[in-house]
């Protein structure tokens, strides 16, 4: 999930990362009032979830007022990188004497979050790594290892930062990781980071929260006003449900049964910590579906408690007025009690995905 610029900003203001005056408007009149209320220069910034924006137009400046009208009435309404902008922050023009790059990221090979951090900031960071990759510095995380402040200072020295400013840059370092960590995401990056007068402001912010943490981050999607779709769910043209826990998980799923000669009927994404209730609802989408015969569950539990699912399985097979047979293969967190749950409810269930597939697949053909 993509967080606006000027959301980023108040989370990394809330951890202490200095941030420019702005604010948020959706109005030309609004963002006058801002202008006046600043009392200085300001940019002009649409607030989009792609990069690019400042090169495609979708980043302005003026000096006065009546100028910060007339350059948002531009801007809302019009269409930069494929997005309509619909809000425009207002933020104090900063004189720059130097741009650094800072940024978390989840390094999904390595298994380990990533600190990159880099005096040539304020550019595409990308071609700073291939043009002159020495100019990056690169600390990798221990997950299971605090990360201290003097680790940041570590990072600012590296990076060839000048002395009287190595402790402040370290720990806005320090600073941004906590908002990573905090927040669950897969990204947060200052870009650039910007000294003004031995003052260090963090000019523009990115924060990207992993999907599959969304339910410990609920006042995210409240404050980015999404109402996005609880699972991921593609309807297929074969006649067996496959549900997983994880896209990774229910495409290998859907694999095994091909594998074995049957077609699945959905791709039904319940994501990584899911609960009894998820559970239940996505076996009531799937047992809804007329095409539906056989349903096969594949779970791996990690967040997602094994014993939770099988509660979840027996509410819906105890209320459901239709009955499709259902084979689990239930392993991981809790797995011997949800296995002991299941195994006192009659309900059939697997070990391993080759088992379960194999067998949600012999159901589907007696049915015929």
């Amino acid at each position: 999930m993509k967080i606006h610029e000027y959301i980023a900003k108040d989370m990394f203001k809330d951890e202490g990362i200095p941030i420019p005056n702005s604010k948020m408007v959706k109005t030309p009149e609004d963002a006058k009032k801002a202008a006046i209320k600043i009392g200085k220069p300001v940019a002009i910034k649409s607030q989009i979830l792609v990069g690019g924006r400042g090169k495609a137009g979708g980043i302005q400046f003026a000096d006065k007022p009546d100028e910060v009208y007339n350059k948002t009435k531009e801007i809302l309404g019009s269409i930069v990188k494929d997005e309509l902008v619909e809000m425009v922050l207002i933020e104090e023009k900063i004189e720059i004497q130097a741009e650094y790059y800072i940024s978390v990221v989840l390094d999904r090979a390595a298994k380990k979050p990533l600190i990159m951090a880099s005096m040539s900031g304020g550019v595409d960071i990308e071609k700073v790594a291939r043009k002159t990759p020495d100019k990056i510095v690169k600390y990798y995380l221990n997950p299971l290892d605090k990360f201290l402040p003097y680790q940041g200072r570590e990072i600012a020295i590296k990076m060839g930062i000048p002395n009287i400013l190595i402790p402040k840059v370290g720990m806005i370092i320090w600073k941004l990781f906590n908002v990573f960590q905090k927040y669950d995401a897969t990204i947060a990056e200052i870009n650039p980071l910007v000294i003004n007068a031995n003052n260090i402001i963090a000019a523009d912010a990115k924060l990207e929260i992993d999907d599959d943490a969304i339910y410990r981050q609920k006042e995210l999607t409240i404050l980015e006003n999404i109402t996005k779709d609880e699972f991921a769910y593609i309807k297929l043209e074969g006649n067996i449900a496959v549900i997983g826990n994880g896209a990774g998980l229910t495409l290998s799923g859907m694999d095994m049964l091909k594998l074995y000669g049957g077609e699945p009927a959905t791709f039904l994404d319940i994501g990584g910590g899911s609960s009894r209730e998820n559970i239940a609802k996505a076996l009531n989408i799937v047992i809804s579906d007329p095409d539906v015969k056989t349903i096969f569950l594949n779970v791996l539990g990690g967040i997602t408690r094994a014993d939770d699912v099988a509660k979840g399985v027996l509410d819906v097979l105890n209320n459901s007025k239709r009955y499709i047979p259902l084979v689990i293969r239930l392993t991981g967190t809790n797995e011997e009690e949800g296995q002991e749950i299941l195994k006192e409810a009659g309900v059939l269930y697997e070990t391993s995905m080759e088992a379960a597939a194999k067998k949600a697949v012999e159901l589907c053909k007696n049915i015929e």
